[in-house]
């Protein structure tokens, strides 16, 4: 089962900078079952085959991308969407990393990018340098669970698509 259709687990999103519990607007819906009035979130899959029709609803339409589907799939497109829901099969399981920051980086991608299924705490940080910016969660994650996890590491290493000075950089400026 995805979990973005699990509707007991909490939506946190970084509303003003801050971390905040959030309503969902979008209903995740099954490719097989009728569209909703609203906001949809469908797969890959159900977008692709019903393009026209949920573009043409006038209503904001997000996509779930499982961890092995590149968010290229959906080319010119992405800039139509207003939300893209990434999937963490397994924690051990990186992908939707790189997806986020292609997302942001590469394709351009202004909208809501949601991380879902199995991801842990030492993960969010970078979740979030790299262009996430919502979280389905379970209970045990709070907003002040993810601001502690946000303010965790002082320095960086890595560029990512925040745009934080990384150690190189802070060196160099010396």
């Amino acid at each position: 089962m995805s979990l973005t259709g699990n509707s007991f687990m909490p939506l946190i999103r970084v509303e003003g900078g801050k971390p905040r519990i959030a309503t969902d607007a979008y209903a995740a819906v099954a490719d097989d079952a009728a569209l909703p009035e609203g906001a949809v979130l469908v797969s890959l899959a159900r977008f692709r085959k019903e393009r026209e029709q949920l573009l043409a609803r006038n209503t904001p339409v997000g996509v779930t991308l499982q961890a092995g589907e590149n968010p290229e799939l959906l080319g010119d497109d992405v800039s139509r969407l207003s939300l893209v829901a990434l999937e963490f099969p397994k924690f051990r399981d990186g992908r939707a990393f790189s997806w986020a920051r292609m997302l942001r980086t590469r394709l351009g991608f202004t909208g809501e990018i949601r991380a879902v299924g199995d991801f842990l705490y030492d993960q969010v940080n970078y979740q979030h340098r790299v262009g996430f910016d919502a979280w389905l969660v379970p209970d045990s994650f709070t907003p002040e669970t993810f601001e502690r996890a946000f303010h965790e590491m002082t320095n960086v290493y890595q560029p990512s698509s925040d745009g934080r000075k990384t150690i190189r950089d802070l060196r160099a400026a010396r």
